[in-house]
């Protein structure tokens, strides 16, 4: 595919990660770094300042010439988020022309000790779908037309979905519903920018914070036990493992733009 992320070293690229102090988030911004030719630019973005720091130092004693840039914000707060879109408007017109990479990788669990009935506080919801859904769509727009549709270029969203998205669970009435918007609103983008590449890209049970979350926190005891037998019968997949799949997704290019690509189906 013409101005598709080929394998190896990528051309001048610009690339933005969201979530990316820890977790899948730090993981691939590891694997995406060598990738990124002389003269890319990677905009980092998390809430924790000195995570993302330790890792900006990291990427740029790779010694490929990687602009490495970073902004520490919380999404889920009208202050964070302008702070991040400022930061976009300003580093992406002035990018490489060559392709634009933005995965929306920030998310959280909500309060999984809640059931659906417990669920009465207009604020906490609000808050939830400000950071989960709001957030992503706001920097996805923005990203898009900072970049602009440039001749002979490349733009390529990823939305880090779930299984979630597509399948209930008990007590996770939030993130469900947060992950299943998420996944249409993306699929809308598929359609009426027919020049942007979009995936939503499950990557499986990680092992990570928030599967900690998920089997000491969740209310319903028998999600529970699901959630720790995933970790006891050693199901959890490593984070790296599931972001290289991601990256090579990416390099093959096939996948109908706006599709729900689950790990376990590449």
């Amino acid at each position: 595919r013409e101005g598709g992320l080929a394998s190896g070293r990528w051309a001048a690229s610009a690339c933005v990660l969201t979530g990316a102090s820890r977790g899948f988030g730090r993981s691939l911004a590891r694997l995406l770094a060598p990738r990124l030719g002389e003269g890319s630019v990677l905009l980092l973005l998390a809430r924790s300042a000195e995570a993302l720091a330790d890792l900006a130092a990291e990427l740029r004693s790779g010694g490929t010439g990687l602009r490495v840039e970073c902004v520490a914000a919380d999404l889920g707060c009208e202050q964070g988020l302008r702070r991040a879109v400022a930061a976009l408007r300003e580093v992406l017109p002035a990018a490489p022309p060559g392709r634009l990479l933005l995965v929306n990788n920030a998310g959280s669990l909500g309060d999984i000790s809640k059931s659906f009935l417990d669920l009465t506080d207009p604020d906490e919801i609000n808050s939830y779908f400000a950071f989960n859904v709001t957030s992503a769509l706001c920097l996805t727009a923005t990203a898009l037309k900072a970049f602009g549709a440039r001749s002979g270029s490349s733009r390529t969203v990823v939305n880090v979905s779930s299984l979630c998205a597509i399948k209930p669970f008990k007590n996770w009435a939030l993130y469900c519903s947060g992950k299943a918007s998420r996944d249409m609103m993306f699929q809308v983008l598929a359609l009426e920018e027919p020049d942007v590449r979009v995936l939503n890209y499950a990557p499986g049970p990680l092992d990570t914070d928030m599967q900690l979350l998920a089997r000491t926190k969740t209310g319903d005891p028998e999600m529970r036990q699901f959630f720790q037998s995933l970790q006891e019968s050693g199901q959890l997949i490593d984070c790296t493992v599931s972001a290289q799949k991601l990256v090579n997704l990416l390099e093959e290019d096939t996948f109908p733009s706006g599709a729900h690509v689950d790990f376990y189906n590449v």
